[in-house]
């Protein structure tokens, strides 16, 4: 079983209207040391498979339902339970 941890942000060339409101809000609180932020989407998925297939299932999942992949980038971290 593997434990798997998705990360989805919007691809530098591509305006984050949400992190740039959360970054006005920051600078407003006067944090004004703070150059940008970037919201993002983080997913836990549990896979009971092969190690090697694991790779395979998530990256289908990723380009499929998780990221759009013409605004979106994503990376993940793929750990054993015994390690999670």
């Amino acid at each position: 079983m593997y434990l798997v941890k998705v990360y989805v942000t919007y691809k530098e060339s591509v305006l984050d209207p949400q992190g740039e409101a959360v970054k006005g809000a920051v600078h407003r609180l006067g944090f004004n040391t703070i150059e940008e932020i970037r919201i993002g989407k983080y997913f836990e998925i549990k896979v009971s498979a092969s190690e090697e297939s694991v790779e395979t299932v998530i990256e289908e999942i990723c380009d499929k339902l998780l990221a759009n992949v013409n605004m979106e980038t994503y990376r993940y971290e793929i750990l054993s339970m015994e390690e999670a």
